[in-house]
């Protein structure tokens, strides 16, 4: 029997505090239903011309809203048809955004340089496609990642933060992140419940919002969960975010 390797939960802890969430000046948005589908992004738009979105699923609220505001929105899924919704402002590829190019996936740096082949303007990215996300961010480029001035992202699998093997990928994909991004809201998804170990909660799938660094200025703590604009995604029991997650002890 192959023993577990278990994360020391001092790394754990310490991955959770890098992510806690800053307020930096401005209020923040949401885009999409009240239910699943929809986030809370910051109220930074102005300029956005471009929102990407893998993993198109049953609804298209958070891109009718992105078109809404005037944004082309490119959309890619090979487990579905065509969006939930028609939209002139819609763009489909019936193909996964993956870690390579084939058949049936395209990297996201393929699917940009594709679409928008420009290097200038600024883009947002709401990214929910089932796991595969933390593959996507290790392959993506450090030069497409700073054109997202946006990125809102569904983690999914976090519980197994405490299993040492994906740790190691999972603090590889935040720290990626964190080099251009800061985290402005969590949210955790209640469909999927969290997982407990000693004095760590973790949510098993949760919705992070990221912000360009160079829009946060004058950062300060989050500490009051959940926002106002914050809606379970589904009718199972509420789950707001845990404490350990945005009070730590000085």
């Amino acid at each position: 029997m192959i023993a577990v390797r278990r994360t020391p939960l001092n790394e754990v802890t310490a991955l959770i505090e890098h992510l806690a969430p800053v307020s930096f000046g401005k209020e923040l948005i949401r885009l999409g239903p009240d239910r699943d589908g929809g986030y809370l992004v910051p109220d930074v738009l102005d300029g956005i011309a471009t929102c990407y979105s893998p993993g198109v699923g049953s609804v298209s609220g958070f891109e009718s809203d992105c078109a809404d505001r005037g944004m082309d929105v490119y959309m890619a899924d090979a487990s579905v048809e065509k969006p939930a919704v028609s939209n002139d402002l819609f763009h489909f590829s019936d193909k996964f955004i993956g870690a390579a190019s084939n058949e049936a996936h395209m990297t996201l740096d393929e699917w940009v340089d594709l679409t928008r082949p420009d290097s200038e303007g600024d883009l947002i990215l709401q990214i929910d496609v089932e796991g595969a996300e933390y593959e996507v961010f290790l392959s993506v480029s450090e030069r497409l990642l700073k054109r997202f001035r946006i990125i809102v992202v569904e983690f999914h699998g976090l519980d197994q933060l405490f299993n040492l093997p994906f740790f190691e990928l999972g603090s590889r994909v935040f720290d990626k992140i964190l080099q251009t991004h800061t985290c402005v809201h969590n949210h955790p998804n209640n469909y999927s419940g969290s997982t407990r170990l000693d004095d760590i909660v973790i949510p098993k799938t949760t919705e992070l919002t990221f912000l360009r660094n160079d829009y946060v200025k004058e950062a300060a703590p989050v500490t009051d969960f959940p926002h106002q604009l914050d809606c379970d995604n589904s009718t199972k029991h509420p789950l707001h975010l845990p404490k350990c997650w945005y009070l730590f002890s000085q």
